[in-house]
């Protein structure tokens, strides 16, 4: 693979002099934009964690939320990033020689993100932004360079999905379902109304190609527990049905025994009179 020469080098410098990202600055004070980021981050990664580490028995892959990637020599540092709200890079460890990530620097890594995602919080014209070296659409499309580009707009219950062939993204058409198609990861994504830390809102979810919902860990447990629960009733019931039988048999049993008791002592009686019961 060839390097990542970041925008901004100076020829004079040294390829091994450029910084890492124990040398990058992880943060520039910005404060989250709104309540619904955050969740929106975190359901996107608890519900596709263990796909991603079927796809990687090594668990050799890294999951952004709003953090940077590194693209291009700056000052301050920190403008030389792009900030994806969710990004997922295969092939990469989770961790570099010991420590947390800082941030995801492409001169040092050279992979780029298999997708990029943007929650919109505007009117979506900064994720739209085509200007040279500054736009957002223009440094994920002829920079970071990410197989797959997503703008979502909750305000609006929508999402763009663009997809890196040669040079340029081209917009992507969802299927009958409303989603987007990732082969890479096995799944695709979409948009799903419902419920989640206390916010109902169309959210950004994942589907697997059998077209069942990824669920979250505390999702799982619930449903894992309904079905517990159903199968103690269902055995709970096979239970008392069976004792509701054997009760019954042994109803009937005694009833044939009662009636053939006065069937014996009738015909008892009978002979006592001279009359054979078996003539009658």
């Amino acid at each position: 693979m060839t390097n990542f020469i970041p925008v901004g080098f100076n020829p004079g410098m040294s390829l091994d002099a450029l910084p890492d990202h124990t040398q990058l600055p992880d943060r520039n004070d910005d404060i989250v934009k709104n309540f619904q980021e955050l969740p929106q981050s975190r359901l996107l990664t608890d519900s596709i964690f263990e796909t991603l580490k079927k796809l990687h028995p090594d668990e050799n892959f890294a999951i952004g939320q709003d953090c940077g990637i590194y693209w291009r020599l700056t000052e301050p540092p920190e403008r030389g990033a792009e900030c994806p709200d969710w990004f997922y890079v295969a092939n990469v460890p989770p961790m570099l020689d010991g420590k947390i990530r800082r941030s995801y620097v492409l001169w040092k890594e050279l992979i780029p993100p298999v997708i990029a995602l943007e929650f919109v919080s505007g009117n979506g014209s900064e994720e739209r932004d085509k200007t040279p070296y500054e736009g957002k659409f223009w440094v994920y499309e002829r920079i970071i360079r990410p197989a797959y580009y997503g703008i979502y707009e909750v305000a609006k219950a929508n999402i763009d999905m663009y997809h890196l062939q040669g040079t340029q993204y081209v917009q992507m058409t969802p299927n009958p379902q409303g989603r987007y198609t990732i082969p890479e990861m096995q799944v695709e994504l979409g948009l799903w109304q419902g419920h989640y830390q206390g916010m109902t809102l169309p959210w950004m979810r994942w589907w697997d190609l059998e077209n069942n919902m990824l669920l979250t860990g505390a999702e799982g447990m619930v449903i894992a527990q309904a079905e517990k629960l159903t199968a103690q009733l269902k055995t709970q019931e096979a239970q008392e049905a069976q004792v509701q039988a054997e009760a019954q048999a042994q109803v009937a049993e005694a009833q044939a025994q009662t009636a053939q008791a006065q069937a014996d002592r009738l015909a008892a009686k009978l002979r006592e009179l001279g009359i054979d019961p078996n003539a009658l």
